[in-house]
């Protein structure tokens, strides 16, 4: 056989894409965040994957679930990833696993208010995700995908990922998670990321960077909402998604602007706000197959990401109360 020997880590009989009520999926990295020692699953197309599986599971329309596209090592960290994604009753048929790169390290280091900074290891399995005949079903029958930009740092992986959103239906949301790394980036991946998704998110750090790299200009204090009516225009985006932090989260739609009021949550000890971000997003894309009020969606989505800042690591488990509301 040629090129890496591919082979499926769970051989459970797959249920139909029909048996669900939507399907989002989280394309890309895979990896264990590192504190301390400590490790825990993350990657933020697996953590908007898992979230949004958790807000799908109890529709009236019956669940939905989350799926991880991604790719991890023949070593133990390989295996917890696929044994996470099991406890957590998810397919992990889309899982690849690779002979000759180790599962993805990612070394995370938090300041006094709980914000992390990223030391991620190169050349992990996840560089290497293929384009395996299966993604051709999954991409076009998914309702909603997210992809980011840190898993397009090598050529296999990021041509895989434009494969996958080229096959994907008209109607699908194709989410663009600006997630900026380290120097894991350029303008041309941005760009291209653009063009292809109809749908983006980022932060207050990202809107600015992303606009100079873009060609758009500098943004002038006061001016954000005015900036991302600019991007929506110029790359034909439904929606773009604003993460402000502790200020919480705006939507900007071509309908309107629409902003809940912050959420708070009491942190825990240990608490951290990775994968914050990630669970927004999953709100997101839920609220957005399910055609909710983007009101309603945005007030969930600050509550959502409030909740995991005050928890340790990336996808803890989503209170009952919070998953009813979606």
């Amino acid at each position: 056989m040629l090129g890496l020997i591919l082979f499926r880590l769970n051989h459970a009989i797959l249920i139909h894409m029909s048996d669900y009520s939507l399907t989002v999926c989280g394309i890309g990295e895979a990896l264990f965040d590192i504190f301390d020692g400590a490790q825990v699953l993350g990657g933020a197309p697996l953590n908007v994957a898992v979230h949004a599986n958790q807000l799908a599971s109890e529709l009236s329309g019956g669940p939905g679930r989350g799926v991880v596209i991604s790719r991890v090592g023949q070593d133990p960290l390989g295996n917890r990833v696929c044994e996470k994604l099991s406890e957590l009753q998810m397919d992990n048929h889309y899982i690849q696993s690779d002979p000759d790169h180790a599962t993805g390290k990612v070394y995370v280091e938090t300041d006094f208010d709980g914000q992390p900074t990223y030391d991620i290891v190169a050349n992990a399995a996840w560089d290497w995700l293929q384009y395996d005949p299966d993604l051709d079903t999954l991409s076009s029958q998914c309702d909603a995908v997210c992809f980011g930009s840190l898993a397009q740092r090598e050529a296999q992986s990021r041509n895989t990922i434009y494969r996958f959103l080229e096959n994907c239906r008209d109607s699908a949301i194709k989410l663009f998670d600006v997630n900026i790394r380290l120097d894991f980036y350029n303008a041309q991946i941005i760009e291209r990321s653009l063009n292809l998704a109809n749908a983006v998110k980022l932060n207050e750090d990202e809107l600015p960077l992303v606009f100079k790299l873009m060609g758009l200009g500098e943004i002038e204090p006061g001016s954000e909402r005015d900036a991302i009516v600019k991007l929506m225009k110029k790359y034909n985006l439904k929606w773009v998604v604003y993460t402000r932090g502790s200020k919480g989260t705006a939507i900007h739609t071509p309908g309107g602007f629409f902003e809940g009021a912050p959420a708070q949550a009491n942190p825990v000890e240990g608490a951290d706000a990775v994968g914050a971000g990630d669970s927004v997003a999953a709100t997101f894309l839920v609220g957005a197959v399910l055609r909710k009020p983007w009101q309603q969606v945005v007030d969930l989505a600050n509550k959502v990401g409030a909740y995991v800042a005050s928890q340790p690591g990336a996808t803890p488990t989503l209170p009952d109360e919070l998953i009813k509301q979606m």
